[in-house]
C-alpha cells in the first residue's frame, strides 16, 4: 500500500453501507415464510469463491440477518437450502438427504453460475450436473461470484422485509 492510498482512504473514506431502499416484490413464498427465512448452506462442490460472498453477506457491513435471514446448521431448522457450486457424485446423494430432512414448506436456491450450469466444471468427470439436475430449484441468484448486494438484495425478496 502506498501513502497516498492511505492518505486518499482516511480523506475520503468510501461509504460502504447504503439505504438498500424497499424491500423487492415479495415471492409467492412470503406468505408461508411470514418476514422470516433460516437457511441451510450446502457447499456441492464449489471453488469457494460464492462462500466468501456469503460469509461478506452475512458479516456486519451487509447484514442480511437484518431482515429476517438467518443461517443455521440443522436442515431441520431451516426453511431454504442454499447450494453453492456444480453437484459432484459425491455430493448428490448427500445433498437430497439434506433436502428430504427439511420440513415443509421449503426452498432450494442456487447460487453462482455453477450451480445454474456448471460453470467451467461443465463436463468434468466428477460432476453429476447442475442443482437443478439433482433437486428442483425454486430460486437462482446468478453471478461468478454474485455480489453479496445481490444476495442481500435476493433474500429480502423472499422475506418481503
Amino acid at each position: 500500500m502506498s501513502f497516498r492510498f492511505l492518505f486518499q482512504t482516511l480523506v475520503h473514506p468510501r461509504n460502504v453501507v447504503k439505504d438498500l431502499g424497499d424491500a423487492p416484490t415479495p415471492q409467492h413464498t412470503t406468505v408461508a415464510l411470514h418476514g422470516s427465512l433460516q437457511i441451510r448452506h450446502v457447499d456441492a462442490g464449489s471453488c469457494n469463491g460464492c462462500e466468501l460472498e456469503v460469509t461478506s453477506a452475512f458479516a456486519p457491513v451487509y447484514d442480511a440477518e437484518r431482515f429476517g435471514v438467518r443461517l443455521v446448521a440443522s436442515p431441520r431448522h431451516a426453511d431454504a437450502l442454499l447450494v453453492t457450486g456444480p453437484v459432484t457424485k459425491n455430493m448428490a446423494e448427500p445433498l437430497r438427504k439434506t433436502l428430504e430432512a427439511m420440513p415443509e414448506p421449503r426452498l432450494v436456491i442456487s447460487l453462482g453460475d455453477c450451480a445454474h450450469d456448471c460453470g467451467i466444471f461443465n463436463g468434468a468427470y466428477g460432476v453429476e450436473g447442475s442443482v437443478s439436475d439433482v433437486v428442483k430449484v425454486d430460486v437462482h441468484i446468478a453471478g461468478c461470484p454474485p455480489r453479496p448486494e445481490v444476495i442481500v438484495e435476493a433474500l429480502r425478496g423472499l422475506t418481503g422485509r
